[in-house]
């Protein structure tokens, strides 16, 4: 535990470090840290009761009354009493609030995208997801996002692999066997592929790619459902479960009367997927440091 603790201190002495030098221009505003923070709550509505505003950002009710008081004389929020309580005040932004926040937003956005300039892609993808697996453990928890299913567009196939290849790199040590063995998976769909007994699905985030899954044929009566993965950043969210539920509808209309998966076990989240989703266990084998699984069920 001392270890732990002693880590997430040294870490918040990091980030304190770097939010300094995000926030250095905001310092040099006409605005506090809190007061914009103030302006970007009033910004995401009309309008806002005064409690209410203190309440979500923990501020003192005198403390907040004053700096309402130079918004309004900088003339960027306009207050007035509640028509269903007149106990109540409401707030909401002028047309220049809006202006004058709308260019502090900027401004931190273009601090953000500055220190994200010089780092590489995939260690963003990473950033992004770590900060949502701590908003997750020490928030409330994963918050719905919307999701798309869609079938695999050009670049699709190709990132399939590159993900495979770095995930369960980084995640399990699997090397540049796996890899191949994925990007002759996504060869074989590829080659000869039959659209009416064989399909693939990208699910995206935000617009980003966030997880795959393909069904292809096996025999003339069996599919196979192969290559799930979905990114870190997006698990929690179901999209593992979706993804195979459209595997099985389009096996079932397909005309397939059974269907058929490949795992190792140390997969346990997809594993978990699988056994929700009605397959059973029905072969395993030893290998190097996982067991190597087939799972299948009736449709």
């Amino acid at each position: 535990m001392e270890n732990q603790v002693a880590e997430i201190r040294a870490f918040n002495r990091f980030y304190t470090g770097v939010i300094g030098v995000l926030h250095q221009n905001v310092l040099d505003a006409p605005y506090s840290l809190t007061e914009v923070r103030v302006l970007f709550e009033l910004d995401r509505r009309d309008l806002m009761e005064a409690g209410e505003l203190r309440r979500l950002l923990g501020l003192d009710a005198g403390y907040l009354s004053r700096m309402l008081g130079r918004f309004e004389t900088d003339g960027l929020v306009v207050r007035e009493r509640s028509v269903s309580d007149a106990r109540r005040q409401v707030i909401g932004l002028t047309e220049a609030g809006r202006a004058v926040f709308a260019a502090l937003d900027e401004q931190a956005a273009t601090e953000v995208r500055e220190l994200l300039d010089g780092v590489a892609e995939e260690d963003r993808r990473r950033l992004i997801a770590s900060m949502g697996t701590i908003q997750e453990i020490l928030g409330e928890g994963p918050k719905a996002r919307p999701y798309v299913i869609r079938p695999p567009r050009p670049g699709d196939l190709g990132w399939v692999v590159y993900r495979h290849g770095l995930l369960y790199n980084q995640e399990y040590g699997w090397g540049l066997e796996f890899e191949a063995l994925v990007a002759q998976i996504v060869a074989d769909y590829v080659d000869g592929h039959d659209p009416s007994r064989e399909a693939g699905w990208i699910a995206e985030v935000d617009g980003e790619r966030a997880g795959c899954v393909f069904c292809v044929r096996k025999d003339d009566e069996t599919a196979q459902l192969r290559l799930l993965l979905v990114e870190p950043s997006a698990r929690g969210m179901g999209i593992g479960g979706r993804l195979v539920e459209e595997c099985l509808r389009f096996a079932r209309i397909a005309g397939y009367r059974r269907i058929t998966l490949w795992t190792r076990d140390v997969l346990l989240g997809a594993r978990r997927i699988y056994r929700t989703a009605g397959f059973e266990l029905v072969e395993a084998e030893k290998g190097e440091g996982f067991t190597e699984e087939t799972w299948t069920r009736d449709l």
